[in-house]
């Protein structure tokens, strides 16, 4: 890493422990319930500070146009909320696969939302930085906020929740996933009854897309039939990764030892608490000392 970098700042992976489709708005968005919780993988992202005002990103990302790119969005958007003067340069380490239903694009902007904040001493609370983070995309509020929580609306409308922190075999398929292309098919539930958060505690799971994903993806029908010899996989958001969870690591880490050579995944500890609401020396005002 050139000199004049930030230390860095976690942007963590995401699970949707649940997603149920239960109507869909006049505009066409569609209203779901879900339950998000955290794992402790994450991307990496540092800040440098630039004198012109300009907004950059040092890495790319393959297929995505810095004009595109969620980190540079998120922080040009703020910049122009709060009039801020200077610019900044964004380095981005990504450890999360691109189109696989963990959050990565939304969790990274949220962490550039929150270390922006800092930086520039603008002294925005969370739930100022959620709102404009509800700009860039629906799961953006929920990796700023920094909680579990039972999701409504289109994802925005939290609720925080303490979960068990389970631990989680994630395995990602060798295919991407078209969130819109999931939401477009004719063969998505779009009714499902709606449940609450005591059905959910008791037991109540399940990922209305999963059919339709599996469908329309033949790598993850066959990850899928493997996983389900060890329990009962999962589809997290539109995948393409699938999980299955376990009270303990070693559980998790022997069926990952036992994973085909034709399929990918690491084991994660679900959190609560998003890494990011402790990343240390934190604050919206003061001085700020770590090599920004």
């Amino acid at each position: 890493m050139e000199t004049g970098y930030s230390r860095p700042w976690p942007a963590p992976a995401k699970l949707n422990l649940m997603l149920r489709i239960v109507g869909r708005r006049a505009d066409g968005y569609h209203l779901l319930q879900t339950v998000f919780i955290f794992l402790d993988r994450c991307d990496r992202l540092r800040f440098r500070r630039r004198a012109d005002g300009a907004v950059r990103r040092s890495t790319g990302l393959p297929g995505v146009l810095e004009e595109e790119d969620l980190v540079v969005r998120a922080a040009r958007l703020l910049q122009k909320h709060c009039a801020v003067a200077e610019g900044v340069e964004i380095a981005v380490e990504k450890c999360l696969p691109m189109g696989g239903g963990l959050g990565g694009g939304s969790s990274d902007a949220a962490t550039v939302l929150v270390a922006l904040n800092h930086y520039w001493r603008l002294g925005l609370d969370r739930e100022g930085l959620a709102r404009l983070g509800g700009r860039l995309g629906a799961d953006v509020p929920v990796f700023v906020r920094g909680r579990a929580a039972w999701a409504e609306g289109v994802g925005d409308e939290l609720t925080p929740l303490t979960l068990p922190e389970a631990w989680y075999l994630v395995v990602t398929p060798p295919c991407r996933v078209s969130t819109a292309a999931v939401f477009a098919d004719p063969d998505l539930t779009r009714n499902s009854p709606r449940i609450t958060i005591r059905d959910f505690l008791a037991g109540a799971r399940g990922n209305d897309c999963a059919p339709v994903v599996t469908r329309r993806h033949p790598q993850l029908q066959a990850a899928w039939a493997w996983l389900a010899r060890f329990g009962e996989p999962a589809l997290t958001g539109t995948g393409a990764c699938l999980f299955l969870e376990f009270e303990a690591e070693t559980a998790a880490r022997d069926v990952l030892a036992r994973m085909p050579a034709d399929l990918d995944g690491f084991v994660a500890r679900g959190l609560n608490r998003s890494p990011l609401r402790d990343r240390p020396g934190l604050r919206t005002t003061g001085a700020v000392d770590d090599g920004y």
